[in-house]
């Protein structure tokens, strides 16, 4: 079988099991998110923390409690690395160092997982059960209680009531998340993936020396890595490493948990607001892009150009021979459409095009299926643009979901995808105009500046993916990317439930003959086409400096 062949095989397969799962989970999650009814280990939980969970927010005290969970996250976060180096299990690792404890606790808070460090060199058991992981299981759950939140301000009428974060988020957590995670990592484990609590200890003789490796909860932490679209692993090689990802079974298996999550959320949107046909639509538009960009990375990378390639079968520098190009193809789009930020392959090692499509594939918000939780609300945000400029095209005040897309919402939508690219393209220009950070680049012209950009397009867009020559480990990168992590985390937060509430206060409209059918086709092209329109204007001259002067070379 040619590696096309097998390529187009394995896509047909993960598009398969994700439609045989798509309506029992989306549902499934509608019924945890809209039930009245509250487990035991969930009423201990809320008392444990003194919350009601039936009591109604607003938009404002909604965001108070995301703001407030987070900041406590990253300060624990933050004191466990610190002090690493007297807490048991730490496999005689010093404590980590202020710069990167600060970037390390605001990456796995804010969902990103950028690691700028050597996992099996740097963090210990302690550090990683009880601060990473943990973390990988509630940001997740952050995310998809907004974008439960904005689900409401779109069902609900002259309320301005979001529901429950703290209910919101434990549902996620303990209905949602640990279980699809618990079966997940029993299937990881017996299909080679590590679970332990071993030392550091050596492995073989190699050229006269020996290799260390340390063991750990791998299966568990990759488990919800993937589900929860996290993207940290326990190995510096991450999902290239056999310890994580040993099988091209696994590491289809790892790219359907990655996916699972942000398409079924389509349909418990679309029962949420009671219309499925609304949930199919944006599903629509999430699957063509993401079928789109895979065709893309597919065709850059099996391009044979030269000797080499083509003895290959493609483009196989950086990656795995377990997984060939194909499967390297669909999980680079899979972990850049997403805020996963995982990586079986080495990204920069990419073609000029390919690593150009996964740097787009964040550019795009994320969106396609995007994050657990993010993806949702982020497309949505979209939606109510596309909404906006058919309005303008017919003369008609546009209206979403039996919801008016006034001045006010439209600012706010305005303000959510406006954000993210500021944060990227001033980041970028400060670290290349500044003499000191340049220094961090491992390659000078394009692919250098590539570096730099798909840094901060990675963490602005809490994706933590890498082009993996660039020296982030430095007190400037440190620093410039935790901050460009938390204002491209919480700051479009504030405004997609500020969104909601203005929703949520707001009298449905009755349908007429002139309501845009947003369940149909031609929303769904019209969306998809905005999305792209808006990410090429915004991105292109960024683009033109680094991945496609080298693709073009």
């Amino acid at each position: 079988m040619s590696p096309v062949s097998a390529g187009f095989l394995q896509l047909l397969a993960l598009a398969g099991a994700l439609a045989l799962v798509y309506v029992p989970f989306g549902d499934y999650m509608a019924r945890v998110y809209s039930s009245k009814r509250h487990l035991r280990a969930e009423k201990w939980l809320y008392r444990a923390i003194g919350a009601d969970p039936d009591a109604e927010m607003t938009w404002f005290a909604y965001l108070r409690a995301v703001l407030a969970f987070s900041a406590v996250g990253v300060l624990f976060l933050y004191l466990l690395q610190r002090l690493q180096g007297v807490l048991p299990g730490s496999l005689g690792f010093s404590s980590v160092d202020p710069a990167q404890s600060f970037d390390t606790a605001v990456s796995f808070v804010t969902n990103t997982d950028w690691q700028s460090y050597y996992g099996e060199q740097t963090m210990g058991h302690v550090v990683q059960t009880a601060g990473l992981a943990v973390q990988n299981f509630v940001s997740a759950a952050v995310g998809m209680a907004v974008a439960v939140a904005l689900v409401r301000g779109f069902a609900r009428s002259r309320s301005g009531e979001l529901g429950n974060f703290w209910s919101d988020l434990v549902r996620g957590t303990l209905r949602v998340l640990v279980p699809v995670a618990a079966v997940a990592a029993v299937i990881l484990v017996a299909c080679g993936v590590i679970q332990n609590f071993s030392g550091v200890h050596e492995v073989g003789q190699f050229m006269g020396g020996s290799q260390a490796w340390n063991g750990g909860a791998v299966a568990s932490q990759e488990a919800v890595k993937e589900l929860g679209t996290n993207g940290g692993g326990y190995f510096n090689a991450n999902s290239a490493h056999p310890f994580e990802n040993p099988t091209p079974f696994t590491d289809l298996f790892e790219v359907f948990l990655i996916l699972v999550i942000p398409f079924s959320l389509t349909r418990t949107f679309g029962v949420l607001v009671g219309s499925v046909r609304q949930g199919y639509a944006i599903l629509a538009a999430m699957g063509a892009i993401w079928l789109g960009f895979t065709a893309l990375m597919m065709g850059t990378e099996f391009a044979h150009h030269g000797p080499a390639l083509q003895a290959a079968g493609g483009a196989m520098e950086g990656k795995e021979v377990r997984f060939g190009v194909g499967g390297s193809s669909i999980f680079a789009v899979a972990t850049t459409l997403t805020s996963t930020g995982a990586v079986n392959s080495f990204h920069s090692s990419f073609t000029g095009l390919g690593g150009g499509v996964a740097m787009l594939g964040m550019m795009l918000g994320e969106i396609a299926p995007g994050g657990a939780g993010s993806g949702l609300y982020g497309i949505l945000i979209m939606a109510v643009i596309a909404v906006f400029l058919a309005g303008l095209m017919v003369g008609r005040t546009p209206e979403y979901l039996g919801k008016k897309i006034g001045a006010r919402e439209m600012k706010l939508a305005a303000a959510y995808i406006l954000v993210t690219p500021a944060l990227v393209l001033v980041f970028t220009a400060a670290s290349m105009a500044l003499p000191t950070p340049p220094h961090s680049m491992l390659d000078s012209g394009a692919h250098g500046f590539s570096e730099v950009l798909y840094a901060f397009t990675s963490a602005a867009n809490n994706n933590g993916s890498a082009f993996a020559g660039l020296n982030a480990d430095t007190d400037w990168f440190n620093t410039m990317t935790g901050l460009a992590m938390l204002l491209g985390r919480f700051l479009p937060m504030v405004f997609v439930l500020a969104l909601a509430g203005s929703l949520a206060g707001q009298s449905p409209t009755p349908v007429t003959a002139g309501t845009l059918r947003t369940e149909k086709p031609l929303f769904t092209g019209l969306l998809v086409s905005a999305i792209l329109v808006i990410t090429g204007l915004t991105y292109f001259p960024a683009l033109a400096l680094g991945p496609l002067a080298e693709g073009l070379a």
